[in-house]
């Protein structure tokens, strides 16, 4: 079943970050079992060409592949979708005329205002035809909720035709909120409560990123109710595994 389908359908899917631009991080990650993999080209020195790869990699696992932009530009979503990827997820955004931009940017005319051109997602020229009912049938849209602005229009942003999914970014939101990483603040919490109220409300499915690789935590966002959640990313999960297996070692020695 592909993704776009199990976000009709509120299914629950666990994704995760990928921050480091080689396509064996990639692999080993979607072999994992994850359903979906984020190429963070916001907070990375990943370049497109990079993406691309890690975007190839992905296809032949069979993981969706959906890319964090820098911001909510056309031409960036315009890029990536060429480059093959299943979706975008889209930062900051604000209000549904942002959330506008972002669809129309990945579709094409009439529905999107996306240029044509033709590239890897086209094969390279080769099945433009088959490329256009893959998007109608398969691309993701994932809004980013990552600031109080977004909370106080989650009705509206939700309401917009082509949204797929959101996802609550909890450090930006807590910063916008005047409160950075303080991520217990009962304001905060009361925001992201919010969030998820009016997601089940729109029955749209949306989530959170649980930044520490930490399964407890995760099963805490699952139960109250999240359905669309990022499992930490690529460095913390390394940073945290090597930083507990060394000192399980060196206490025993």
């Amino acid at each position: 079943m592909q993704l776009k389908t199990k976000l009709a359908n509120s299914e629950l899917t666990i994704g995760s970050w990928i921050t480091l631009g080689h396509p064996a991080i990639a692999e080993i990650m979607a072999a994992a079992g994850f359903d979906w993999l984020v190429l963070d080209m916001e907070h990375s020195v990943m370049e497109l060409g990079e993406a691309q790869a890690i975007i190839q990699v992905l296809d032949k696992q069979q993981c969706p592949a959906i890319v964090r932009l820098t911001s909510n530009h056309p031409d960036q979503i315009k890029r990536v979708m060429d480059a093959g990827a299943t979706g975008v997820m889209v930062p900051m955004v604000k209000s549904a005329a942002d959330a506008r931009v972002a669809v129309q940017g990945v579709y094409y005319p009439p529905r999107g205002q996306r240029g044509v051109g033709l590239a890897r997602a086209q094969g390279y020229g080769a099945s433009f035809p088959a490329y256009q009912q893959w998007l109608e049938e398969n691309a993701v849209v994932v809004v980013m909720i990552e600031h109080v602005d977004a909370v106080n229009s989650i009705d509206a942003i939700l309401a917009v035709p082509g949204v797929d999914a959101y996802i609550i970014g909890p450090y930006d939101l807590s910063g916008s909120m005047g409160r950075p990483g303080d991520l217990n603040h009962p304001e905060v919490q009361a925001a992201i409560e919010a969030v998820l109220t009016a997601g089940q409300s729109a029955k749209k499915p949306g989530g959170i990123h649980v930044i520490e690789p930490d399964p407890d935590a995760l099963q805490q966002r699952i139960k109250a109710g999240f359905n669309f959640l990022g499992y930490a990313l690529d460095i913390r999960i390394l940073d945290s595994i090597c930083r507990n297996h060394m000192q399980q070692i060196r206490a025993s020695l």
